[in-house]
């Protein structure tokens, strides 16, 4: 039988209810026999996240102050849930040990991983299923990367016909200490284990049934995405698109292995399927997969007549913002100008400087620079293929009288960057969505 590996967010553990939703959750299908958990998320906005509250705990007790206050409200919190749950998970024991640990010093590596620790000791206990603790089987790099070897090595502790909870966010570094994975931490601790077993899907279970195809704050009620593969979704989320994290889908991206991300709250809904591959069958109501953009943008405009023909006129040009430590974003050209779009805050404080250099070095007719910019992406692998995708783009914004100030498109058709005043910006989304979608 296939299985399945499903994490499960700190929204879906917050309390002994939502924990209980899981339960019924993994119960439902039993290929899930993996569960990745995180720490118990906020039960309200107000309330403080628990990893904060053991940072706080930490940082007192390295100078020296009482921290019995902060270290009560994170104890109360998982004891509450263990009692609710009616269970006897050792967690009393294992938080008493902590306290004396803070006292004579631990990393912060350690402290940030122990909200993921206490609530797969309770949650195992409560779906009567093996603890895995990632000390014993996940390598972290030092650069933060999962070590190749960890997939066997937990593979091998992951037999099939068993249930498991995984606490997510840690491994073991190359000290032999604990050490925590850089961003959405849960989210590729899930994507190692669906590896480790070949599973044939990994599930990523939440507080939203998908991901949507423009951003709710600037769209009303936009369309969830059905089905997204991961270039579109890599796309979207350097975009700005609230999205997986690239290191939390690559563990599984490598292997072809699907993501489903689902909600915790409305198992029925289908969610966003992440695939490397669209499927032929799905139906594609849409030529895009969705739209995102951001306003932060900063572009500088190289003009000099013949610049084509100066070999290296690019490379100097670049090599003076990577002197600067100055990412690059976006190179559209033509054959007298180039144009350097950057972050804006990349090149706080130092436009002046960067902008004589590149007019003593290049000599250039003319230099200019766009102080803010907003860059809009409209992505699907399916423009390519599809006639007057971007007729559709451009007809719309000039319907919209929004002015495009650059148009940037790849080699691989997978999307068209349009670039435009900040006061435009949700005007273009809003009337790009529209034609794409609503229309």
């Amino acid at each position: 039988m296939s299985r399945i590996a499903a994490k499960f967010g700190g929204t879906s553990l917050a309390s002994a209810e939502q924990i209980r939703k899981v339960a019924a959750i993994v119960d439902q299908d039993a290929r899930r026999q993996v569960v990745v958990v995180s720490a118990p998320g906020k039960r309200v906005k107000t309330e403080p996240k628990v990893t904060d509250l053991l940072y706080l705990c930490a940082e007192m007790a390295t100078m020296g102050a009482d921290y019995s206050g902060p270290f009560d409200i994170v104890a109360s919190r998982f004891l509450e849930i263990e009692q609710q749950l009616g269970v006897t998970s050792g967690v009393r024991e294992a938080l008493e040990v902590f306290r004396q640990e803070l006292g004579q010093g631990v990393t912060t590596d350690y402290v940030a991983s122990r909200g993921e620790y206490w609530n797969a000791l309770i949650i195992a206990k409560f779906l009567n299923a093996l603890l895995i603790d990632p000390m014993d089987c996940i390598s972290i790099a030092s650069n933060g990367l999962v070590e190749p070897k960890t997939y066997e090595a937990l593979g091998r502790l992951l037999v099939p016909g068993h249930h498991y909870v995984l606490p997510g966010f840690y491994g073991r570094g190359p000290d032999g200490k604990v050490k925590t994975f850089s961003r959405g931490g849960s989210d590729i601790s899930g994507a190692i284990a669906a590896r480790a077993i070949s599973a044939a899907v990994y599930e990523n279970w939440t507080d939203v049934s998908g991901f949507l195809m423009a951003d709710p704050r600037v769209v009303d009620s936009p369309r969830p995405m059905v089905e997204v593969t991961y270039r579109e979704l890599r796309e979207l989320s350097y975009m700005g698109a609230s999205v997986l994290h690239d290191e939390a889908t690559l563990p599984v991206r490598e292997v072809g292995i699907p993501i489903q991300i689902k909600n915790t709250n409305e198992p029925s809904h289908p969610g966003t399927r992440i695939v490397s591959k669209l499927s032929p069958e799905e139906d594609k109501t849409t030529a895009i997969a969705g739209i995102a953009g951001r306003d932060n943008f900063s572009m500088i405009c190289i003009e000099k007549s013949l610049m084509n023909k100066e070999v290296g006129f690019t490379y100097r040009a670049l090599g003076i913002l990577e002197r600067r430590g100055i990412s690059i974003e976006h190179l559209p050209s033509s054959i007298d100008g180039l144009n350097i779009v950057c972050e804006s805050k990349a090149l706080e404080g130092q436009t002046d400087e960067v902008v004589k250099e590149l007019q003593g070095l290049l000599s250039p007719d003319k230099i200019t620079v766009v102080p803010a910019l907003a860059l809009i992406a409209v992505v699907g692998e399916g423009m390519s293929q599809t006639i007057g995708v971007s007729a559709r783009v451009f007809g719309a914004l000039a319907r919209a009288n929004v002015n495009v100030r650059v148009i940037n498109q790849g080699a691989s058709e997978v999307n068209i960057i349009i670039g435009v005043v900040p006061s435009d910006f949700k005007t273009a989304i809003t009337v790009l969505y529209a034609e794409f979608v609503s229309s």
